[in-house]
């Protein structure tokens, strides 16, 4: 009875979203009419408008979005039976868990990532988001992030994709698709949540497929990856994408300080060099920096630095004031209170509880 709630909540969840992006799609065909007529051009009948509103053809495309829903969760669990990690394709990870984590730090990149069942949560400086399957979410900088499980079980575990993407790739299908310029000249974070249409889930559906023929994975996926991207430049995700590949815009050159810092994050943090590298003032740079990754200069290179202190204790066997030396810190007793800051615990208990999870979850 609660999974049959429950796959009426998201049908519902899909029939608004859909509901959300006829509008949207509507709005922007009712400017681009008024603009044709302005300019002696031809545009959409009343009847074409119209149609796009019918609740019959909205009501067959959730159907067919739950549909695909299904698929991607039958396709997703057959690949990853037990509960991890694994990358099938060469950028497409996919993701199984069976009960909700706690909070996980990390590194996002520029990727799309997408539920098939379950939701989660990414903390992002002081904003939330979440997503589910009726959602998607895309990041376009390498920043530290908290990320947890929100919903998951054993009977309908959580099964998601990410599927990492190409500046390179973005800039090429934005000149193929005329879209040279972003709307808008404003920051964008590096993070958002956007309903997940039925022709952008469609695509994801047949990238998954191509699981069942790796012959033809090689030839196949850049060309629904190709899409994937179009269909995101074509959506309210499309400023957030082309500003990332536009050399020159606000956006773009913060992402470049970003790779910067997480290459040098162990070096003193120099913020009027890098400024004047990138040809911003100060202000302007810790301004732009801020609106990207919500967080300061500052406050990211402490992330990046103490999460590969950890990686260091627990990868490499380091002790506490070896790693705080190796990211950066000449003060062991500051590094502890650093690391206890971000993590909850001081370095040697918060190493020893992580290993003791990995061991109860190897048993």
């Amino acid at each position: 009875m609660l999974a049959k709630s429950r796959d009426q909540f998201l049908c519902l969840s899909r029939i608004i979203a859909l509901w959300s992006v006829v509008w949207y799609n509507d709005s922007r065909r009712s400017l681009y009419d008024s603009a044709n007529r302005k300019d002696g051009g031809v545009g959409m009948s009343e009847k074409g408008t119209m149609d796009s509103t019918d609740p019959r053809q909205v009501g067959r495309e959730a159907h067919r979005a739950q549909a695909n829903t299904d698929e991607l969760v039958e396709r997703i669990a057959r690949t990853i039976r037990q509960d991890g990690m694994v990358e099938p394709l060469k950028g497409l990870r996919l993701h199984r868990a069976s009960s909700p984590t706690e909070s996980v730090h990390g590194m996002s990149n520029l990727a799309f990532c997408v539920i098939a069942q379950g939701s989660k949560e990414v903390l992002l400086g002081g904003n939330r988001y979440r997503y589910d399957p009726a959602h998607y979410l895309l990041a376009t900088a390498e920043l530290p992030v908290v990320s947890q499980i929100i919903e998951a079980s054993p009977e309908r575990p959580y099964l998601s994709l990410r599927l990492r993407l190409d500046p390179t790739l973005v800039g090429s299908v934005m000149v193929e698709a005329g879209h040279f310029l972003p709307q808008s000249h404003a920051d964008v974070r590096a993070i958002a949540v956007s309903p997940l249409d039925a022709s952008l889930l469609d695509a994801v559906v047949r990238l998954i497929r191509l699981l069942d023929t790796p012959a033809e994975a090689p030839f196949l996926m850049p060309l629904i990856t190709r899409e994937i991207v179009y269909r995101l430049l074509m959506g309210e995700q499309s400023d957030r994408l082309r500003h990332i590949a536009v050399e020159g815009s606000h956006t773009h050159r913060i992402t470049t300080a970003i790779e910067r810092l997480c290459k040098e994050f162990e070096q003193p943090l120099r913020i009027d060099d890098i400024a004047r590298e990138l040809g911003m003032s100060v202000s302007g740079f810790y301004h732009h920096f801020k609106a990207v990754t919500a967080m300061s200069p500052l406050q990211f290179q402490k992330q990046i630095r103490l999460q590969e202190a950890r990686r260091l204790m627990l990868g490499e066997g380091l002790d506490a004031a070896s790693a705080g030396y190796r990211v950066g810190y000449n003060d062991a007793a500051h590094f502890s209170r650093e690391y206890k800051r971000l993590f909850g615990l001081p370095p040697l208990r918060d190493v020893e509880r992580l290993r003791e999870a990995a061991r109860e979850s190897a048993g």
